[in-house]
């Protein structure tokens, strides 16, 4: 399957609830979201494993890309498209290994020590932020900016997604700095019009 990171969704179980998690997702997509991301860090692998399936149904036909966050048995169960790791969410080469070559494979990186550590081979793409603070994720990583993101894309061996409070209005500084687009939750899924806010990152 094709990656295209023109703009990536991520998906929250409590910004979704509002239409529902595949009701939010499809019509995202009809406004352009190219790569859809599953994470939930509270269902279980069952649950999990089941809102992976329902959605890949969804998106059957529509030539994008389902990954999963973190749970490479979910990703692997369910038969989604790919994965997607954290720093600290298990060994790249393992997942890759267990995915086989044909998954997509992410990884998130926030500095230049990452990224120097970095071994691309059984990666498709990185993750690079947090751009800017987020409520959607605690702890995170001292932001960017966007020099700080042109400065990771430019070292980067790998295509990139730029993550991290970003909004419609960001998307062109997004793709100056070198990404090849932006990764977003809020600025889709706690929207009341899904879809709309999917097509404003293409208006600018």
């Amino acid at each position: 399957m094709r990656l295209d990171l023109s703009l990536y969704l991520v998906t929250d179980p409590e910004l979704c609830a509002r239409h529902g998690l595949v009701e939010t997702v499809v019509a995202a997509v009809r406004g352009g979201v190219t790569l859809v991301q599953l994470r939930d860090k509270h269902a279980s692998d069952a649950e999990m494993i089941d809102q992976a399936r329902r959605l890949k149904m969804a998106l059957a036909g529509s030539g994008v890309p389902l990954i999963v966050n973190d749970r490479l048995a979910v990703a692997v169960e369910s038969g989604a498209d790919g994965l997607h790791l954290g720093q600290d969410d298990g060994d790249v080469a393992a997942a890759r290994s267990a995915l086989g070559e044909r998954a997509i494979l992410g990884l998130s990186i926030q500095n230049h020590e990452q990224l120097s550590r970095l071994d691309p081979a059984p990666l498709d793409y990185l993750g690079l932020g947090p751009v800017f603070a987020t409520s959607t994720k605690r702890n995170h990583a001292a932001p960017l900016g966007f020099e700080g993101l042109a400065s990771l894309v430019a070292a980067s061996p790998l295509p990139a997604v730029a993550i991290g409070g970003l909004k419609a209005e960001h998307a062109t500084r997004v793709r100056a700095a070198g990404a090849e687009g932006p990764a977003v939750i809020s600025a889709i899924c706690g929207q009341p019009d899904p879809e709309a806010a999917a097509r404003a990152f293409f208006a600018k």
